[in-house]
């Protein structure tokens, strides 16, 4: 890839001890305006199940979903001022149709189009609804189920430590590889920068899983990836990728 275009624009490097991990901390406590007595708050259980079906109302599917699940770093110790509420419907994709990667996507584009029309918060914490296949691997420690009322994982208190050169080093790399997609777009090499855009998507997506997979929540990966979403870097990089395509099936006069 020839990046002479971009390099008098270029910004420079992010500094990886410049970023701030104060709050990827483990709570001594579930957040108390959740759960009392390990037990989700009735109130906040009823609207859950309430969005979670009005969600499912809109796509109007001749079909019930299985679950209501609640999960993330509110259904943990890793909560934060950052968190969100992970709200996940349970289907089996399979009976929907037989290409459950079509239906994946559909329900992703669906999700994105929900999220977008609403900003629903419960106590400061923005509620993201996700459609998840009942025999998809969910990697939680933590699994509340809304409609039964119960845990289904439990979580525990855990004692780790932060990597924290790590952790920095992975986000900054990644920090620096959206910088320069977004010196692709203002220098004019859009197809450029739509190719890096996915590519870099696709990166970030399977350093996560790979995290996820091998050491959980707590995983550098998995840590990158949040330093990335709270700094608004994934945001960023969505936004290049769409002004890249749109600049680049264009047509000027």
């Amino acid at each position: 890839m020839d990046y002479s275009k971009w390099k008098t624009f270029v910004h420079e490097d992010v500094d990886p001890s410049s970023i701030s991990l104060d709050s990827f901390q483990v709570q001594s406590k579930l957040n108390s305006e959740f759960w009392s007595e390990n037990k989700l708050n009735p109130f906040i259980r009823e609207r859950l199940i309430k969005i979670a079906e009005d969600f499912w109302a809109d796509l109007d599917l001749d079909m019930d979903f299985d679950d209501i699940t609640f999960t993330g770093s509110l259904a943990n110790y890793n909560w934060s001022q950052y968190s969100d509420i992970d709200l996940h419907i349970i289907i089996d994709y399979a009976k929907v149709d037989q290409n459950v990667d079509l239906v994946r996507e559909m329900f992703m584009a669906k999700k994105s189009v929900w999220n977008q029309r609403h900003d629903i918060f419960i106590h400061d914490f923005e509620v993201e609804i996700y459609v998840q296949d009942g025999g998809e691997e969910h990697v939680s420690t933590g699994v509340y189920s809304v409609l039964d009322d119960k845990w289904l994982t439990e979580p525990e208190p855990l004692e780790f430590s932060i990597d924290k050169p790590a952790v920095q080093k992975k986000a900054a790399g990644i920090m620096d590889e959206i910088d320069k997609i977004e010196n692709m777009v203002a220098s004019g090499d859009t197809e450029q920068a739509k190719s890096y855009a996915d590519k870099l998507k696709t990166k970030i997506r399977k350093m996560r899983q790979c995290g996820l997979e091998r050491e959980g929540a707590y995983s550098n990966e998995n840590l990158a990836f949040k330093v990335l979403r709270r700094m608004e870097y994934l945001g960023r990089l969505s936004d290049l990728q769409a002004s890249a395509y749109d600049r680049t099936m264009g047509v000027q006069q």
